[in-house]
């Protein structure tokens, strides 16, 4: 199988050895951030440092000045890392290291775009703003949306692009030092603390033929009991996603649940649709554009709900999250089984140990994976992971290869 890591441009850019590093792991690609939302980063070989600190959401390159000329919402530029375009520079040494560079855009998830555009963000059934979430259905963040994916993921050099929060985002969002976990919310819990409220969704919702106080007395009516401390029962994340989409429709009926997941798949879906045409007009060329996404239209987040055959009809394949139990990955994977001849299913598999991956049992996931039709692997993410991580990843990569091992045997 075909494998790519996630990397940062600030764990190249000053580091010498760090692209025949990667190298040296046996992937054959980077998926390397050129627009990523605001982190703090360990980077625990890199001769000059140990933590980066993005304060805010930025790209890393220098955007076009010419595009964004006279518009309120725009990408920022970054100071953290040093040079004029880090994203240039670190992927020319990925390229001369012998591997392909695609592009890594986080699109719908920006703390400091929302904390000054205020009007442009998700707004709860409580009229609570989400800073860090921009609501798709605004035309001006669809808009900006749109063209930065056109201008981020077609990078000089880049083969392709992985477009990450390409939809809606809501409330399950680390926030910085984050206190949401006092009342433990089901999935469906979840979903409901996502749906916006704001101006343009509210008529939204009225043509479709409820009116926004309808919809949102019903979600803030599902949720009391939450907040009084009933049981919300089992977690149906745990259960699976048709589990969870029940349990919605069982808190707020039928009526409602329709009209907010017709809205909220219709916008999410125009939006998915334009962002890889957009790429694909700029690219001007052979580029392979992917969503990251889940198979349950209805989830929020970075990796976007989306319907498998309806994605994989404009989209050159996904990337999906394959965290959990063996279950969660059969439910993440298997909804992407009737694809397309070609279309790329990419199972992203966390390899750093302490943030909860398993890097030891990278080829025996991999092998589960393609038994469910994967056809590519992500690993997240190599520039985060321990020394002995990367071991593992090694070892697990020439397994799959079936190269020796470091020891000299042969491992397959």
């Amino acid at each position: 199988m075909r494998s790519a890591a996630f990397l940062y441009p600030w764990d190249v850019v000053g580091d010498p050895g760090a692209a025949e590093r990667l190298a040296g792991l046996g992937v054959q690609q980077v998926t390397l951030a050129a627009a990523y939302h605001s982190t703090r980063a360990l980077t625990p070989r890199h001769p000059r440092h140990r933590i980066v600190t993005a304060r805010h959401a930025a790209v890393l390159y220098p955007p076009d000045p010419a595009r964004w000329a006279g518009r309120a919402l725009r990408p920022y530029a970054q100071d953290w890392v040093p040079g004029a375009d880090p994203f240039d520079e670190a992927a020319r040494a990925l390229t001369a290291a012998g591997l392909e560079v695609h592009t890594w855009v986080v699109l719908a998830h920006n703390s400091r775009l929302g904390a000054e555009h205020p009007d442009s963000v998700v707004r709860n059934a409580y009229g609570d703003p989400y800073p860090w979430a921009p609501c798709i259905a605004r035309p001006e963040v669809r808009g900006y949306l749109v063209d930065l994916a056109a201008e981020a993921a077609v990078r000089p050099g880049a083969r392709g692009s992985e477009l990450e929060s390409c939809g809606w985002y809501g409330l399950a969002h680390l926030h910085a030092h984050d206190k949401t976990g006092g009342v433990p919310l089901s999935g469906a819990a979840q979903y409901l603390m996502s749906v916006c409220f704001c101006a343009v969704c509210a008529q939204g919702y009225g043509e479709l033929g409820l009116s926004a106080g309808e919809l949102r007395g019903s979600v803030v009516r599902a949720l009391e009991p939450v907040w009084a401390g009933a049981d919300g029962g089992p977690d149906e994340r745990a259960a699976g996603r048709a589990e969870e989409w029940a349990a919605v429709e069982a808190l707020v009926g039928a009526e409602c649940s329709g009209v907010l997941r017709t809205w909220r798949d219709r916008v999410a879906r125009s939006l998915q649709r334009a962002a890889v045409r957009a790429v694909r007009e700029a690219a001007a060329g052979p580029f392979r554009v992917l969503l990251h996404a889940d198979p349950a239209a209805h989830r929020c987040g970075a990796n976007a709900g989306v319907d498998p055959a309806e994605v994989l009809a404009h989209a050159d394949g996904v990337v999906v999250p394959c965290t959990g139990d063996e279950r969660a990955r059969t439910d993440a994977l298997a909804p992407f089984g009737d694809r397309p001849a070609g279309a790329t299913v990419a199972a992203n598999l966390t390899v750093v140990s302490g943030l909860g991956g398993r890097p030891g049992t990278l080829a025996a996931d991999a092998a589960h994976a393609a038994s469910l039709g994967a056809t590519e692997l992500r690993l997240y993410h190599a520039g985060l992971a321990s020394g002995g991580d990367l071991t593992d990843v090694r070892e697990a990569l020439r397994f799959l290869a079936g190269e020796p091992g470091e020891t000299g045997e042969t491992v397959a």
